[in-house]
């Protein structure tokens, strides 16, 4: 053991940057995720029956789990930053940032998510518009599109950016202040101490948790792509096989700058996919309805900020109804986003080392979540003008709902310039997600490797290559709903895992801030105590 582990790290010291791999974490994490690969490729309808039946457990008997614990994340983080907290920096006192304010924000958009709002950008306002959240309410009418909005502001906003932000901040802190390592177990070492079998197997339900949620938002992308294929080419819409290849060429693409590191292709990435998505919602905003647009974007802000407790705290317990409707999305949107937590968080707190406590609350929950309901209101309030307002029919599938992989090509079919868009924005979904795979490529090579900052790159190929095979499996099995059963199965033990977390840097953090009250003699007394354990 060293002194590092319980004291801040010395101005210009770094994590070891070539770490043995652990064979124990990776083999495990390995087997585990060949088996479900192996299941879902051999037996698909009895993988696809069993999944939702333990879905359906799940769902019905912790599903007000994921909604407390969703709502606490948010909580937490503002205490964090409104106390004392705030001014404890993720490094040495004397750190600076190591990326400018744009990268830092870019790379942790693109990464956090980027693909899941070039998916839902529409496609979730306008399914909400035509058939109400909750069951409340007749569709296509005003009021329909008012309640649209405003979940679709409650699933993208602070609830899953405070998610990123605990584990990010918890990371941060033990790995960069605290010396203890790059690793999702050694959050709890205030908790758990040297006990190496329950690090392990924290570590290994980390990776799990990202292949899952990775491949979930992989198949979205594949599904998404071909969509934009059949708008461009009249062909492609729905084929399974023609999803499986665009898989494996996204899977080629995101290792390939996996590989290449964070300081080059993810953040070139990252700063390309900022320019271009902002060109692509600020054309739509200029050639769209912009007045109802502004006016979207204001009212929906006050109806999320007014009905935000409510929202936060509802399980739907007194309506079997509304209940069935938050399992498929609220209950599986928190579930997906804690999926994404390990890589999302690792790779936040990566590139946040020497931000204050507080500047990362701002810049991971507050700015973020603003860029999404721009988001929401230029392209969801554009759809619902033209369906409310102009009588545009939205694409349906042949059971009566919204296409989700094709509403957002035939939304910008409907302004100038609609071939040069629907390229551009097929060229965004591929890149939004290569910048996501590729950070969850890289950090479970971190955790395969004790938490390694530059992993083997084999071991980011092979994880590359399984979460592609992974994806691939699920959309075979039952398309989108076999992706959202997984994820949300692989959630559930790791949200265990997040509120542990929340203890054990809440622990950390009172104990430093205690040592920093005592006199410079007693405090010199606890650093020698702590650098020589067993004597002078």
């Amino acid at each position: 053991m060293t002194d590092t582990q319980d004291r801040p790290v010395a101005a210009g010291q770094h994590p070891e940057r070539h770490l043995p791999v652990d064979w124990t974490v990776f083999g495990v994490a390995a087997a585990l995720a060949l088996a479900v690969v192996a299941a879902g490729a051999v037996w698909p309808e009895d993988f696809a029956a069993k999944s939702t039946s333990a879905l359906n457990w799940v769902t019905g008997h912790f599903g007000w789990l994921f909604v407390l614990t969703s709502a606490g994340f948010v909580v937490f983080s503002a205490y964090l930053a409104l106390t004392r907290y705030g001014n404890i920096k993720l490094g040495p006192d004397d750190s600076e940032p190591e990326f400018s304010t744009f990268s830092w924000v870019s790379m942790m958009f693109a990464t956090g998510m980027g693909i899941g709002l070039m998916f839902w950008g529409v496609a979730e306002p306008l399914t909400h518009f035509n058939t109400p959240p909750l069951g409340e309410g007749e569709g296509g009418t005003p009021e329909a599109a008012e309640s649209a909005m405003q979940y679709a502001f409650f699933h993208w906003g602070f609830h899953p950016w405070a998610m990123y932000a605990v584990i990010g901040l918890a990371i941060g802190y033990f790995a960069y202040r605290r010396g203890t390592g790059n690793l999702i177990s050694a959050t709890f070492r205030p908790l758990l101490g040297d006990r190496h079998g329950p690090a392990k197997a924290i570590d290994v339900i980390a990776i799990f948790a990202t292949l899952f949620g990775s491949a979930t938002s992989l198949g979205l992308g594949a599904l998404q792509i071909t969509g934009g294929i059949d708008d461009v080419f009249d062909r492609g819409g729905g084929s399974k096989t023609l999803a499986v290849a665009v898989i494996a060429v996204l899977t080629a693409c995101f290792v390939l700058s996996a590989v290449s590191g964070v300081d080059r292709g993810i953040k070139f990435l990252s700063n390309a996919n900022a320019v271009a998505a902002a060109l692509l919602v600020f054309f739509l905003f200029v050639v769209g309805p912009t007045v109802f647009i502004m006016g979207t974007f204001t009212t929906t802000v006050g109806d999320y900020l007014t009905h935000l407790p409510a929202m936060s705290f509802n399980t739907g317990v007194y309506d079997s109804e509304a209940s069935s409707w938050l399992g498929s999305w609220t209950i599986f949107y928190w579930a997906w986003w804690i999926s994404w937590t390990p890589f999302v968080g690792m790779f936040i707190a990566r590139i946040s080392k020497g931000r204050t406590i507080r500047q990362f609350v701002v810049y991971v929950i507050v700015v973020p979540s603003l860029v999404s309901f721009v988001w929401f209101a230029i392209l969801g309030g554009s759809a619902i003008d033209l369906q409310l307002n102009q009588g545009w029919d939205p694409p349906t599938t042949s059971s009566g709902g919204i296409a989700l992989e094709s509403s957002f090509f035939d939304l910008l079919r409907e302004f100038p310039w609609g071939g040069l868009t629907v390229a551009l924005a097929v060229f965004l979904v591929a890149i939004f997600f290569v910048t996501g795979a590729d950070a969850a490529s890289i950090v479970m090579g971190q955790l395969s490797q004790n938490g390694t900052e530059e992993p083997h790159r084999w071991l980011i190929v092979f994880w590359g290559v399984a979460t592609g095979a992974v994806a691939a499996v699920l959309l075979w099995a039952g398309g989108l709903a076999a992706l959202q059963t997984l994820v949300i199965l692989v959630a559930a033990p790791f949200m265990l895992v997040l509120i542990g977390m929340c203890v054990s840097l809440l622990k950390a953090l009172r104990e430093e801030t205690f040592e920093s009250t005592l006199p410079s003699r007693v405090r010199r007394a606890v650093e020698h105590a702590q650098r020589y354990p067993d004597g002078p």
